[in-house]
């Protein structure tokens, strides 16, 4: 077994071939955050971003994303945002994930959303988590069935919708926003994303240049199937909705949807999920994947549960040792809250509050 480090940006048409032909193989693998164009444009915002390229023989027989951050610290692509990290690989192929980890110059590599079937990390998860999905192999027709059945707030859409028209205007929904003023709804969906974060007191992940920058260049991103969604819901002329994600192999992962807190009293967040689970159902998608965490709208919407994976695969040196000291009390809290709904209710509410009396504001707005 051979491991051949390099930058996303060497990758050779064939090898970005070979990826994509793994990731058909096995339907875990078949999501946009694990094709190779997502890690392509991420490494031209985060410079430290690697790719092994794992040869048995001859054969490449798998392709292994991360980023190298100091001290030999080893994180998935894009950390913080990716829904789901591991590696890509041929079926019955496999090695020792420790000396992966050391192949690739790192002491220890850290993973919070590890996709299923990744036998490699067996022996180094820690917890698992429920991540949410829309199944709609069958259809929207029967999706809906599903839901519609299990939840009030899903029967009582039709209403909030006719209502939102009668007061606004016709009601339409874009899947994929490509004209010249897509790029200034992206704007205004991500400053909707900021002052929900501000607003729950959540840390703003769109304060960070980067991410911003990530995400206007993944909306220009049309090379191959592999490619950056914005859906769009309008009433009338109004901009009510939008959610930014992307779209691979039949499968879209919500990433960013928001809405006009004006418009809260039409259920818009449901209203956005319902249309784009419809469209894109009829565009050849099976699979909207909301990711982990509990969200009163997940429970409403999802026929179904994936599971992630947390942990890390650690060598036995002292820079592991030093990486697991700095993460490891954060994300045993987390997990606690994260299991238990009465303390991730206090918590919630704890952030709510800091988000409304945050320095500079006067009962939660910019003073």
């Amino acid at each position: 077994m051979r491991f051949d480090v390099v930058h996303p940006g060497e990758l050779t048409p064939g090898e970005i071939g070979r990826w994509r032909g793994l990731q058909t193989l096995t339907p875990t693998l078949r999501t946009p955050f694990l094709s190779p164009e997502f890690t392509r444009v991420v490494a031209r915002f985060r410079p430290r971003t690697r790719v092994a390229v794992v040869h048995e023989g001859d054969e490449i027989v798998g392709f292994f994303p991360f980023e190298h951050a100091p001290l030999g610290r080893g994180l998935p692509v894009a950390p913080g945002l990716s829904d789901a990290q591991g590696l890509v690989h041929a079926d019955g192929v496999t090695w020792d994930a420790r000396e992966m980890v050391r192949a690739c110059g790192l002491s220890v590599w850290e993973f919070d959303h590890l996709v299923a079937d990744q036998r490699i990390f067996d022996e180094h998860r820690t917890a698992e988590a429920a991540s949410p999905v829309i199944d709609l192999s069958e259809g929207f027709d029967a999706y809906h069935r599903v839901v519609r059945a299990r939840s009030s707030r899903v029967r009582d859409l039709p209403r909030r919708a006719r209502r939102l028209e009668r007061e606004h205007g016709p009601v339409r929904f874009v899947l994929e926003a490509t004209d010249d003023a897509a790029a200034g709804a992206l704007d205004t969906v991500l400053e909707w994303k900021s002052a929900q974060y501000q607003r729950t007191g959540r840390s703003d992940r769109f304060a960070r240049p980067w991410i911003r920058g990530l995400v206007h260049q993944l909306l220009g991103e049309r090379t191959t199937a592999f490619r950056g969604c914005l859906s769009l819901l309008y009433a009338g002329d109004e901009l009510v909705a939008g959610h930014f994600g992307l779209r691979d192999h039949g499968v879209v992962p919500t990433w960013f949807p928001a809405y006009a807190p004006s418009m809260g009293r039409y259920s818009p967040g449901l209203l956005l999920h319902l249309a784009m689970a419809r469209a894109a159902a009829d565009d050849g998608v099976e699979l909207i994947d909301m990711g982990r965490g509990a969200k009163t709208y997940k429970d409403e919407l999802k026929s179904g549960d994936a599971t992630v994976a947390e942990g890390r695969v650690a060598r036995l040196v002292p820079t592991a040792a030093l990486a697991w000291a700095r993460t490891a009390p954060v994300r045993s809290a987390r997990r606690a809250v994260d299991r238990n709904p009465r303390l991730y209710d206090v918590a919630d509410r704890m952030l709510r509050a800091r988000g409304r009396w945050r320095p500079g504001q006067v009962n939660g707005v910019s003073a």
